[in-house]
């Protein structure tokens, strides 16, 4: 399947609130706090235009209900928790296009870590300019690998990360 990357759309953060009216009548009673997360909630950066946003629930029975819930909905395919950090994930669309739900407690370690390289990443537009052109560059050369794709952001990720808890005095974990 192809990988594909676009320049930043000023649409994106619309299509976010989009996705989130569309979850709201499902999961309100459940108190969801909702965060657009990944690429596309940094302004200029280049993305698939896939928008990734967390629901995250204070409760773990809120969680378990959202999860059950989720899976009913025609529109998303459930995923599962596939790398085992609690984060319950769904996608819609088809490929690079579409949207990408993870729901998961407040506290999950994944989300906080999201938040941060996004945050990082708004704060400083010379390393998301760098991560842009990362990701078009292993855009051309994954030949809709995606395995080579996601494993060659890696290392910036992490570097990123790590600057960012630097920045704000968070800890690892």
């Amino acid at each position: 399947m192809t990988i594909v990357v676009i320049p930043y759309d000023r649409e994106w953060p619309g299509l976010f609130d989009e996705v989130k009216a569309e979850l709201q009548p499902v999961l309100s009673d459940l108190a969801p706090v909702f965060h657009h997360v990944g690429s596309t909630s940094v302004p200029g950066l280049a993305a698939k235009p896939k928008i990734d946003l967390h629901a995250a629930f204070q409760d773990q029975d809120a969680l378990r209900t959202a999860i059950e819930r989720v899976k009913g909905l025609p529109a998303y395919t459930f995923h599962g928790d596939k790398y085992n950090d609690q984060s319950w994930t769904f996608t819609s669309g088809r490929g690079s296009y579409g949207a990408r739900l993870y729901l998961c407690a407040s506290d999950n370690a994944v989300l906080r870590d999201r938040i941060a390289f996004r945050d990082y990443l708004r704060a400083h537009p010379e390393r998301s300019d760098a991560y842009a052109a990362l990701k078009l560059r292993l855009m051309n050369e994954a030949n809709g690998d995606w395995n080579f794709y996601t494993g060659g952001k890696s290392d910036f990720v992490f570097e990123a990360l790590r600057l960012a808890k630097a920045e704000t005095g968070m800890s690892r974990g």
